[in-house]
């Protein structure tokens, strides 16, 4: 393997690699390995792969997707990278009744795949984030049914879990409720400044989504999509712990 350009500058500038030093890379196909660097010289790393080991503990999550209300002014740049941080499979902006019209595409929508780009490298993530164009309302339901029939993400023997955040209760459940069945996709949705309308919110819950709220606190909408993807990864990976327990 040989790295040039930006990412030479990236991995040999601003993670101090070097001969002999060790990174994750996403191969062709999706394939995992691990790069042992050889060379750094004349600006141009050379390494050789080798398999993965898989790193971290817990069982293999099912893809999470984050359909996210479009907020104001760059607070998306914000969500996005979170989002591949926590690798997050895919997010999914879309317009709802209190979103502030705005562009999504074109040099903005290029610099959200950048800021992913970046957010995975600099967290290691082998989830290869994606980025869904913009949705309206309409276009976000029809997308949640084609996940619920297993595309493009294939159900590995579960059904989709879909799940809203609202900022008052709407259900007694909760998310261990939502997600001990073993979902093999969970879809979660966040509003933008001001929430869902009690309309939207009478339209997630016929879809099939469940209601979540986050404590007594009212969160930023950047917050509030991390605060939930959070809390839904550590309930995942800590599954087999609390279902041992008798909680689930």
């Amino acid at each position: 393997m040989r790295v040039s350009g930006r990412d030479y500058h990236y991995l040999v500038r601003v993670r101090r690699l070097s001969a002999g030093g060790v990174f994750p890379a996403l191969l062709p196909g999706g394939i995992e390995a691990e790069v042992r660097v050889l060379s750094v010289e004349g600006g141009v790393l050379t390494g050789v792969c080798e398999p993965a080991e898989r790193r971290g503990a817990g069982p293999p999550l099912p893809p999470i997707v984050l359909f996210q209300a479009l907020p104001r002014g760059s607070k998306m740049d914000l969500v996005v990278r979170q989002a591949a941080e926590g690798a997050l499979a895919e997010v999914v902006p879309f317009v709802s009744e209190h979103s502030v019209p705005g562009d999504a595409g074109g040099e903005k929508f290029r610099r959200w795949e950048r800021i992913i780009r970046e957010g995975r490298q600099q967290s290691g993530s082998r989830v290869a984030t994606a980025l869904h164009s913009l949705l309206s309302a309409d276009g976000l339901f029809a997308y949640w049914e084609e996940l619920k029939r297993g595309r493009p993400y294939p159900l590995e023997g579960g059904e989709a879990a879909g799940l809203f955040f609202h900022q008052t209760p709407l259900a007694d459940a909760g998310l261990h409720d939502y997600l001990c069945n073993n979902p093999g996709i969970v879809a979660f949705a966040v509003g933008p400044e001001g929430g869902f309308s009690s309309a939207e919110a009478a339209r997630f819950t016929a879809a099939g989504f469940g209601s979540v709220t986050i404590g007594d606190t009212v969160l930023r909408t950047e917050t509030a999509a991390l605060y939930g993807a959070a809390a839904i990864r550590t309930i995942l990976l800590e599954r087999n712990l609390w279902m041992r327990s008798g909680n689930g």
